[in-house]
């Protein structure tokens, strides 16, 4: 009813399990499919990892009651671009929408910040850690990175080798300190390398 609510946005299927999710996204093409964690047949996990493979250009939203760091790193490196707690869908999901289908990471801000205070005790707790200012094309790969690119689609925008990306990488990690995918993205969050939200106009929901 939200996303129907909006001219110019079209659900165009709805699935009840993880595999209807999956084939569905197969035959419609959707620019985002909105996934809930916990469907049966096929978890929202699984489901997400299926469908970013067999439809590279559809976004995924996970959609849960759930609020945990190591499931936020789950769904990241399952492919999603977006986590929202189905508490705060009524407030966020047009923005979580619009965040994902321009690239852009989105989290639920509380689950944002318990991401963001692992992090932070982490970080912490490892003595003689001095922070380490990240070069002018670093700082490019850190965005593109958080933005859910490849080392190889990073190395195609940015003009360079798949190898000398993945160096960039390799050391934006060592001079961060960091050890996930699910850091990086909160850590460009929080020092506004990448934006939570940018509006959009149009969207065809799964």
């Amino acid at each position: 009813m939200v996303l129907k609510a909006n001219p110019g946005w079209e659900v165009c299927g709805e699935a009840a399990t993880g595999r209807e999710a999956v084939e569905k996204t197969k035959a419609l093409r959707p620019d985002i499919a909105i996934v809930d964690i916990g469907m049966p047949s096929v978890n929202g996990l699984d489901a997400t990892r299926q469908i970013v493979e067999a439809s590279p250009t559809t976004a995924v939203l996970i959609l849960t009651v759930h609020e945990s760091e190591q499931l936020v790193a789950d769904v990241l490196a399952a492919g999603a671009r977006g986590y929202l707690l189905k508490s705060d869908a009524s407030q966020e999901l047009l923005n979580a929408i619009d965040s994902v289908l321009r690239n852009k990471p989105y989290f639920t801000r509380k689950v944002a910040d318990e991401v963001l205070d692992g992090f932070l005790h982490r970080r912490t707790a490892s003595q003689g850690y001095r922070p380490h200012s990240l070069t002018a094309r670093e700082r490019e790969v850190l965005k593109l990175l958080a933005q859910g690119n490849s080392s190889k689609s990073i190395a195609a925008i940015l003009g360079m080798s798949v190898k000398t990306a993945e160096s960039h990488r390799a050391n934006v990690m060592r001079k961060l300190q960091l050890h996930s995918v699910s850091e990086l993205v909160i850590y460009a969050l929080r020092n506004h390398i990448v934006q939570m939200v940018e509006p959009r106009n149009e969207v065809a929901a799964l």
